[in-house]
């Protein structure tokens, strides 16, 4: 007892005086921090990761985890921490996802062994595939081996967790506590790669947390490195990306989420060559939507014009993306395209594409050294009136997507069986919500199915960082799950969550949570009582839906309104009552729910449908037919 006392003091003291100097280093240098000391695993785990920048936590605790939350409990209190309880691991996965991906935080998912890890890892999934950086500690099995724990997986074999966390991304499982110093440098170069971060785990035996690490040297825990951007020394590259652009006619430039950055370069390049920009799902803005060249998102689920250009390009300059499925119509999407030119700081992703000139490092850096050199070859900026017969054709059909989406806008409301009444459609309903959100300023986060799908075809955004949509995983529930983000940021924005029924059901935790942590957000349920995304593949592809639709009557006003300091608002049947729905929510001082049910069913008006290729289900054949037979 004595002991622990003793611990507890000089823990305490150790908080005190690293909050008064500002950090580890200042406080050993100025001589209030003895350089070396005993200090148990957890603590250092902590100091190591507050000298990265990282002192929010997000999770639930459990006993696996009470030895850290005694130290996180102590560092809290000194005003160098904080710590975020949720009431669900996916939540708090999904929460620090979005405090990295909107507002830049770098946080720690807390959770402890078996289920509620497993529920983290998988939340994980979202992070992983959009590439954001996010410490993930999860308990873990004692070293000794006395038996099977509680909650662990039951297998008799070692580092079972970390050989899972390993496949998603990297992982260290710190059965040594000395070994912390090198879990720490591995873990930041994880979650602060520069170009394509991920999650990192700490994987945290139980009896090993209080462990004594002796004389603990502090200034030996690594500090937060700054990450230089390389760029392409390669002028064989560059030439041939020139020469591949002289003998070319229609080209195209496909942006991805490595282009982030690098909107002012794409536009310019764009006028230098007369190439139009095409957009993945996820960086909506990079380029702003009224740009004559921006043919708006193109893929799987792409828009008329942005598909009919990536069809018709003859050269495509890809930036910063990984050539995923939806993306480039599951490789079949460059049906003319002779060359590809690839700007990507992955070799793996640079080289995705046969007939490719690979151009390595930041995105951003290379393109402006690219452009100066085509300035150099004589490339000027058109004229206003110049405009080439490439880009009138591309001008056209981006005019003829505007109507498109217009005359859905145009007729809001169809008949529904199910609900039996007129009432909104998605689309309708979406692009409402979104001149909400632009006239009020409020960041708009998308959740999967039919509403991202509906979204990122409708959004008309003019600067990036206005959308935020989870294409890489698509986990239902994100969204939601995301906003709490807000409340936990420095400088947290108002947001809107658009989320089907069947997604919000899956993380309604955030009614509690929204209220605990005082967050000030709104979240509109896009009820149709089916999984149309699912549904309309099915149809189209076997004329039959199956078991993607319910008829379950959810009162979500009510399951809203229970939750004091949630208010839940019906969201009408038709535009009038809608907007004035919104604005309610909007006046609410915490969270607000619209419940708003919309059309589903067989009248294409309720929908914006699809115009690219995808390898699923009975197009398979004919897709990867056409995939091999193009050859990229």
């Amino acid at each position: 007892m004595e002991k622990n006392i003793a611990m507890l003091n000089s823990r305490l003291k150790r908080a005190k005086e690293i909050k008064e100097s500002g950090n580890v280093r200042a406080a050993v240098y100025g001589g209030k921090l003895k350089q070396f000391d005993d200090v148990t695993l957890s603590e250092a785990l902590v100091l190591g990761l507050l000298n990265q920048g990282v002192s929010k936590y997000i999770g639930v605790f459990g006993h696996g985890s009470i030895d850290l939350g005694e130290v996180l409990r102590i560092y809290e209190e000194s005003g160098l921490v904080k710590m975020f309880n949720v009431r669900h691991e996916v939540e708090a996965a999904h929460c620090a996802t979005m405090l990295k991906w909107h507002y830049n935080e770098t946080s720690a998912v807390v959770t402890s062994i078996g289920p509620g890890a497993l529920h983290a890892f998988a939340g994980s999934l979202s992070s992983a595939s959009n590439g954001i950086g996010v410490y993930h500690i999860y308990a873990d099995a004692t070293t000794h081996d006395e038996g099977p724990n509680m909650q662990q997986i039951p297998k008799r074999e070692q580092d079972l967790f970390g050989r899972l966390t390993n496949l998603m991304g990297k992982s260290y499982t710190l059965h040594t506590p000395e070994s912390v110093f090198t879990a720490l440098r591995l873990g930041q170069a994880t979650v602060f790669n520069p170009y394509f971060a991920s999650p990192f785990y700490f994987l945290l035996p139980m009896n090993i947390q209080p462990a004594v690490i002796n004389n603990l040297n502090f200034l030996e825990l690594p500090e937060k490195a700054d990450f230089p951007r390389s760029i392409c020394s390669s002028e064989k590259a560059f030439k041939n990306a020139i020469q591949l652009i002289k003998s070319s006619k229609k080209m195209v430039i496909k942006a991805g989420r490595g282009a982030v950055g690098s909107g002012k370069e794409i536009s310019l390049l764009a006028d230098l060559i007369d190439a139009v920009i095409v957009t993945g799902p996820n960086v909506s803005g990079i380029v702003p939507y009224d740009n004559k060249r921006n043919m708006t998102v193109g893929g799987s689920k792409g828009s008329i014009s942005g598909n009919y250009a990536m069809n018709e390009g003859d050269l495509i300059i890809v930036i910063g993306a990984r050539g995923v499925c939806q993306w480039d119509c599951s490789g079949t999407a460059w049906e003319n395209a002779k060359n590809i030119i690839n700007f990507n700081s992955d070799t793996y992703d640079a080289s995705h594409y046969n007939n490719s000139v690979q151009i390595i490092g930041d995105a951003s850096e290379n393109l402006k050294s690219f452009i100066r050199l085509l300035e150099e070859q004589g490339y000027k900026d058109r004229p206003e009136e110049n405009i080439s017969g490439w880009l009138k054709k591309n001008m056209k059909n981006k005019k003829k997507w505007d109507l498109y989406k217009l005359e859905r806008y145009n007729n809001p409301v169809i008949y529904d069986k199910k609900f039996g009444k007129e009432i909104l459609t998605q689309p309708a309903a979406i692009k409402i919500a979104c001149d909400f959100a632009a006239k009020t300023g409020a960041i708009k986060y998308f959740d999967a199915g039919d509403v991202q799908a509906n979204g990122f075809q409708i959004v008309e955004d003019s600067d990036l960082g206005q959308t935020y949509t989870d294409t890489g995983a698509s986990y239902m529930g994100f969204a939601v799950s995301a906003l709490l983000s807000g409340s936990i940021a420095d400088n947290g924005k108002y947001c809107i969550a658009f989320t089907g029924d069947g997604s919000f059901m899956m993380n309604p935790q955030i009614l509690i949570d929204a209220v605990q942590h005082k967050l000030r957000s709104m979240i509109i349920i896009f009820d149709n009582r089916a999984m149309s995304a699912i549904t309309n593949l099915q149809v189209d592809q076997y004329k039959k839906d199956y078991k993607t639709d319910d008829n379950v009557e959810v009162d979500y006003v009510r399951l809203a309104s229970a939750i004091k300091g949630v208010k839940g608002i019906y969201g009408g049947h038709n535009p009038d009552e809608f907007n004035k729905a919104l604005e309610a929510a909007y006046g609410h001082d915490g969270l607000s729910v619209i419940h708003l049910v919309v059309y589903n069913g067989e009248n294409k008006m309720g929908g914006l449908g699809a115009f690219g290729n995808w390898n699923i289900g009975i197009w398979c054949e004919d897709v990867q037919n056409l995939h091999h037979r193009l050859g990229f």
